[in-house]
């Protein structure tokens, strides 16, 4: 069973409401929801849509049609009417417009959406006073429940499943947590910044610090000393914030002081599409800032990976004093993914450098000696190189005890396809019950020596990614001398749909 819905309006007018009521709703009776969030860069007005995906299976992904659309205004009717199924149904607006509701609308579209759903209407208000519990808008949710002209089309029977709500930016939020972050420096950058609201709210319960510095050149250099001083410090931003940062990227590999970058990606070049999803910065992520030093990229494919990964950079970074980015998007970041599968058992992250205060310690932007006075003796420069650069094998041993890549799909299926971060569940949804194996690519840097192998033994092997130039494709290229000629490349700002998608894949099977 799955259903896919879109509830569309103006910024402001509750549509996130409406889909958060309904998906907790869902997900207590047993069943799983995926909530896909469109906007514009705007504060009011403009089109809105969120689209719920429910499934009595694991989901993470939304389709390119719709079997009910719930309108808060006549342009979302306008908009999506062409990609409603001939059985669907539309929850209109309309229904409403007597009874002067106001701001109560998205509740009494909540319930109306309930009942279509076939879910009693007592579970409905129970949900509705958890997060409200005032009359006016109990009584919108059970008029809305009440219209004697919608038929329950669907009868959902509680599953016992046990799944909780997550979204990439809690993942991450609680992957920094688990690691005894102390202190998260920040500048706002959508789609980044959901993750310091999320901190900022922990910091008495967890005893950590969130700071906003004065734009990212700042942050950068502020954490750097702030980790010099024994502090675990993580910054976050998107591409543009990222450019700023890599000056004092460069500075973290001469260094050598630990650093955990959260890289939330959104489109560009420059201001782009700002509140939408790309994955065209893997190649900044990979080389941003001068010189060569060691670091380590990680790319978790939804939110409970998001909190393994987060967890996983810590301890990488404190244990070699390298850099480690935890490599996301927009759309891991504002989805809301629903899950059964609890996370890996947390890596404790202990602080393996000296300590100043304890005894002297020296950190310099220049080349030193080993008595950490700076130099520029020709020797001592290359002996330094070799030792950064020989630091690649340490982190690659120590990363072979993580997931660097997982295999799904049929095992012995000579299709391949490979992805990476948010590909991965629509992926998933679009080769259930296919001839096809998956390969998600968790570990860009390093890169796990296993992906050879599995596309040697495929014969069809076939790129998704969401970027213009197939970013990963060109780092497998490098790493294994294997060129990908099968591409799926999606750079419009919207994810993939799980159906076109499907059809994709078999295309270029059949041939």
């Amino acid at each position: 069973m799955k259903l896919n819905i879109l509830i569309g309006g103006k910024a402001g007018q509750g549509i996130n409401k409406v889909s958060e009521i309904v998906s907790s709703i869902l997900v207590s009776q047993g069943y799983f929801t995926f909530n896909y969030r469109d906007y514009p860069s705007l504060i009011r007005g403009g089109h809105n849509f969120n689209i719920l995906c429910v499934s009595d299976k694991r989901v993470g992904s939304i389709e390119s049609n719709f079997d009910i659309i719930v309108a808060m205004d006549e342009n979302t009717i306008k908009v999506h009417k062409d990609k409603l199924n001939k059985s669907g149904t539309i929850i209109s607006f309309k229904s409403f417009e007597k009874n002067k509701l106001g701001r109560n609308l998205n509740i009494a579209l909540a319930g109306s959406l309930t009942k279509i759903l076939g879910i009693s209407e007592a579970v409905l208000i129970n949900e509705v006073k958890k997060q409200f519990d005032n009359k006016e808008t109990i009584n919108a949710a059970k008029f809305g429940y009440s219209l004697k002209d919608l038929k329950s089309t669907n009868q959902l029977k509680k599953l016992n499943n046990k799944i909780s709500i997550l979204t990439g930016s809690k993942g991450i939020s609680q992957g920094a947590i688990n690691s005894n972050i102390d202190l998260y420096i920040v500048y706002p950058m959508t789609p980044a910044t959901g993750v310091m609201n999320l901190l900022a709210s922990e910091q008495t319960k967890n005893k950590l610090m969130v700071f906003q510095s004065e734009n990212e050149i700042a942050v950068v250099n502020q954490a750097l000393g702030a980790s010099f001083a024994g502090a675990k410090t993580m910054v976050g931003t998107s591409g543009g914030g990222y450019d700023l940062m890599t000056e004092g990227l460069s500075l973290q590999g001469m260094s050598e002081i630990p650093l955990v970058v959260y890289l939330c990606s959104r489109p560009g070049p420059a201001t782009g599409i700002p509140t939408y999803t790309s994955q065209a910065d893997l190649d900044i992520a990979l080389r941003g800032g001068h010189g060569e030093f060691p670091r380590v990229v990680i790319a978790p494919g939804d939110p409970i990976e998001c909190i393994e990964s987060t967890n996983e950079a810590f301890y990488l970074s404190e244990k070699f004093g390298c850099l480690s980015i935890v490599l996301s998007d927009k759309h891991i970041a504002e989805s809301e993914f629903s899950s059964d599968r609890k996370p890996n058992k947390i890596i404790p992250v202990k602080v393996h450098r000296k300590i100043p205060g304890k005894e002297v310690v020296k950190a310099s932007s220049y080349e030193c000696d080993k008595f950490g006075n700076t130099t520029e003796d020709a020797k001592i420069t290359e002996d330094n190189a070799n030792e950064r650069i020989e630091k690649y094998d340490k982190i690659q041993k120590e990363s072979n005890r993580f997931e660097m890549i997982k295999i799904y799909g049929k095992k012995d299926s000579k299709n391949l396809i490979i992805g990476w971060g948010s590909t991965k569940t629509a992926i998933l949804d679009a080769i259930e019950g296919e001839d096809f194996k998956f390969l998600q690519v968790l570990y860009m840097k390093p890169l796990s020596n296993k992906i050879k192998d599995e596309m040697q033994k495929a014969k069809n092997v076939i790129l998704v990614e969401q970027n213009l130039t197939g970013q990963l494709g060109r780092l497998i290229r490098e790493k294994t001398g294997i060129k990908i000629k099968n591409r799926i490349l999606k750079y419009d700002g919207r994810p993939f749909y799980c159906d076109e998608l499907r059809d994709k894949l078999k295309r270029i099977v059949r041939g």
